[in-house]
């Protein structure tokens, strides 16, 4: 009995990300050029919102036409001239696939992964990858109401974590409702920040891929992510307001643990992606990617409309 109930849960979440995906909105229209979406130093990927393709344009011109490839994705994320590609599967049930491609977007290899893709992200010399998932529940907003899995996958030693959950977090005792999500690498591919979800509460922690274990170092911390020269975490912070999205992006910093809420004001239910040391990136659904600086002055600026996941080429 037990199982049918899971597998019927499964089914439910599948079908209403289905539906979710089959809605159309009003009809939009965005300037398009050819060429090849090609991981190229300069050039802001993100996931088009209208066909639901990669697409591309020169982070100097963010607001002109883009190119679009052929690759679906949910979510994108690119280091190294590598990619990561998050995916949903054509399997007869809801699930994942986590797509590695190179320079040209060509497939290096795939993971199949359970749940409906959420988070993905690679460390700064693209070696150490991970990925987010929903297995049951498909928001953040309701504390409880979720189950994560986060998976943590080597390139080079084709080691993989496909959940986390047994991490050994310093004081607390391990539990049935600890979930983690929204993983960002340090330089040395050991270390990591991840949110730890349990009790109700959330927690920015600072955890060990090598020996598995992990410290908390913040209440009310999500989907963090680590600045190019490793000295702030981003995180969305949960505060009081809008009941959908009760959250406004914050900066941490790791040396004084001082933490400054940043100019935009909208709930932002996003991983964050730096574009240098001074400014993140951000999607809103519905209104596309902006940019705000990562100091708490100037105000957020749009820079792609009908567009999601961004995630800037370096180097």
């Amino acid at each position: 009995m037990r199982i049918l109930i899971v597998v019927a849960a499964v089914l439910v979440l599948g079908a209403g990300a289905t539906a979710y995906a089959l809605r159309t909105p009003e009809a939009v229209s965005v300037a398009t050029e050819p060429g090849p979406v090609e991981l190229s130093p300069g050039r802001l990927l993100f996931v088009d919102d209208v066909s639901g393709k990669l697409a591309s344009v020169p982070l100097s011109s963010p607001g002109g036409p883009r190119r679009v490839s052929s690759l679906s994705c949910k979510r994108f994320y690119t280091a190294a001239q590598q990619g990561l590609c998050l995916a949903d599967t054509t399997r007869p049930m809801p699930g994942s696939t986590a797509v590695f491609v190179d320079r040209e977007l060509q497939e290096k290899r795939r993971v199949e992964v359970a749940g409906v893709p959420n988070r993905a992200k690679l460390s700064a010399d693209g070696r150490m990858a991970s990925w987010t998932t929903f297995v049951t529940g498909d928001s953040y907003s309701q504390p409880g109401t979720f189950s994560t899995r986060t998976g943590i996958f080597d390139t080079q030693t084709e080691e993989y974590a496909s959940n986390i959950e047994g991490l050994r977090v310093e004081g607390r005792k391990m539990t049935n409702d600890m979930n983690y999500w929204g993983v960002t690498f340090t330089s040395d591919d050991r270390l990591f920040y991840a949110t730890l979800g349990v009790g109700g509460k959330t927690y920015l922690i600072q955890a060990d891929v090598v020996d598995k274990s992990a410290k908390a170092l913040r209440e009310n911390a999500e989907c963090p992510s680590l600045s190019p020269d490793g000295k702030r975490v981003a995180f969305k912070k949960r505060v009081p307001g809008d009941g959908a999205r009760p959250w406004r992006e914050h900066v941490l910093d790791l040396s004084t643990m001082v933490e400054t809420p940043l100019a935009e004001t909208r709930g932002i239910d996003d991983q964050v992606v730096w574009l240098d040391n001074d400014t993140i990136a951000y999607g809103l659904p519905g209104e596309g990617i902006w940019a705000v600086p990562a100091n708490g002055e100037g105000a957020p600026r749009q820079l792609v409309p009908h567009a999601s996941s961004p995630s800037l080429v370096t180097g």
